[in-house]
């Protein structure tokens, strides 16, 4: 095999997508705020999102000073929320920690939430320069593709060898460059279904394109059974049309967002709102079930939509509720099936 880089620059050079925003000016913050965007989500989807975050947070001191529920706002939609929290956290921590500096080694990186050994190496190489190997989703399939490393990339000795492929391909020249170049190439001619090998820089000594097993590589996840988990929430409205939010618990699923009150598998909706929040039901209807798919289960969503006979006397005694009127702006972050209910404006009772 012939060096790849500088095949894989010169194809850059020309190819590359160099009008993505973050590329314009590749800082520690811009680099890492696109870095955990870009987890699981596509560039496109990525783009409006990142533009409007850096608006509103343009630096990690901005990002450091705004309530959490402004952040995951910002968020909302983009999914993985946990991904969000994780930012927000991590510029607290450097605003506290590292004077509202970003850490300029790898280890002070690693140590920061929801920074793991790629996204370190990708802040370090864009915005510094110095040579650290990345290895996200794109760079996976491509040194998977061209050494035909077998396996799912998940599995411990798979991620071993493809790092070790990394380092070795990673130049100590234009390293910014090169870490953009590989990615761009994962993402625009390494595709998952129909790579267009026939451009490819790399295709004169890919081991899966000359054995034509391109769709081998890599390996996908083993399988396994997917749990199925069934919740009911209230969707619940005062006499003014407003529906109730509650915030969830910061650690698991939509953790931090505003959410419908869960209703548990004892109790009822009407004893619920009474208790709750000392008010009787005087309308209600159940909503078709919502399906939503998280990474490892399946979640089928039940609304019970209800009317209050009176306005609720309890509510405003819980920090973590408030009313929100639908058809307005939220300016707290929620679910998107959650706020896909909240702006039906058709569904809900008049």
């Amino acid at each position: 095999m012939t060096a790849l880089a500088p095949r894989l620059l010169a194809w850059f050079d020309l190819h590359g997508r160099h009008d993505l925003p973050w590329a314009a000016e590749r800082t520690p913050y811009s680099v890492w705020v696109a870095e955990i965007m870009l987890q699981q989500t596509q560039v496109a989807t990525v783009i409006p999102y990142y533009r409007r975050f850096m608006v509103r947070f343009p630096s990690v001191a901005a990002l450091a000073a705004a309530p959490l529920d402004d952040v995951l706002g910002a968020w909302s939609g983009l999914g993985y929320y946990a991904r969000g929290r994780n930012l927000w956290r991590a510029a607290r921590i450097v605003a506290e920690s590292h004077g509202g500096t970003m850490p300029a080694t790898f280890d002070e990186l690693l140590a920061l939430p929801g920074i793991g050994r790629s996204t370190a190496g990708a802040i370090l190489a864009q915005a510094h320069g110095q040579r650290w190997p990345i290895l996200d989703g794109n760079v996976k399939r491509v040194l998977a593709r061209y050494h035909a490393v077998s396996g799912w990339p998940g599995a411990p000795r798979v991620a071993h060898e493809l790092w070790l492929y990394a380092d070795e391909h990673t130049p100590h020249e234009r390293v910014a460059d090169y870490t953009q170049a590989i990615m761009d190439l994962g993402a625009t001619l390494c595709t998952r279904a129909r790579p267009a090998c026939t451009v490819c820089p790399l295709a004169g000594d890919c081991a899966a394109a000359a054995a034509g097993t391109q769709a081998e590589f890599p390996a996908p996840r083993p399988k396994r059974v997917r749990a199925q988990r069934r919740v009911a929430v209230l969707m619940v409205q005062d006499p003014d049309g407003r529906v109730l939010l509650e915030r969830r618990p910061a650690s698991g699923i939509w953790g931090g967002l505003y959410s419908l009150p869960e209703l548990a598998v004892e109790d009822s909706a009407g004893e619920w709102c009474e208790r709750a929040l000392g008010a009787c039901v005087a309308a209600a209807r159940e909503l078709p079930v919502i399906e939503h798919a998280f990474t490892h289960f399946d979640l089928d969503l039940t609304p019970h939509l209800l009317r209050l006979a009176t306005a609720p006397s309890a509510v405003m005694d819980r920090p973590d509720w408030l009313w929100y009127k639908p058809g307005t702006q939220l300016a707290v972050g929620v679910p998107a099936p959650v706020a896909t209910l909240l702006q039906d404006k058709d569904r809900l009772l008049g």
